[in-house]
């Protein structure tokens, strides 16, 4: 089973992961993983608990794994522990996750090849960053004179 995971800085993946659930439902998000490194946690604390929720998946999982920072100690982490099980060579490993790019990996990482689902998922990231704009109602009072 390939599994989408969430890793973060606090509790960012796990509402990540709650939000995609009320979108994708309850089935897609079966396969979500998310985990973070809790305020004041040690990085080794946080690899301790990452091996331990790894040993409890099937030996043939592959990972699809989302980020909030490249370079970060959760991901890091993640990505040495996910090597020394022999896992890190075949997964996708991504930085910068917002919930466009999160829902779209959820949506495609099983029909998409890493570097179709890499493309995919960057073109949805980047097209969510844009301004909201709005008009103020001074404007719109004007309009009516």
């Amino acid at each position: 089973m390939k599994y989408l995971l969430l890793v973060s800085h606090g509790d960012f993946s796990s509402g990540l992961k709650q939000t995609l659930g009320m979108f994708a439902g309850d089935d897609a998000i079966g396969s979500v993983i998310a985990v973070g490194l809790k305020p004041d946690e040690a990085a080794s604390t946080f690899g301790t608990r990452f091996e331990a929720l790894l040993k409890t998946l099937p030996e043939d999982a592959s990972f699809v794994v989302l980020a909030d920072i490249v370079g970060g100690s959760p991901l890091t982490t993640v990505c040495n522990i996910l090597n020394d099980h022999g896992k890190l060579q075949d997964t996708l490993v991504l930085g910068g996750m917002n919930f466009p790019m999160a829902l779209t990996t959820l949506m495609s990482k099983d029909s998409l090849d890493n570097s179709a689902l890499k493309e995919k998922a960057f073109s949805e990231a980047t097209a969510a960053i844009k301004e909201f704009q709005t008009t103020s109602s001074e404007a719109s009072d004007d309009d009516d004179i």
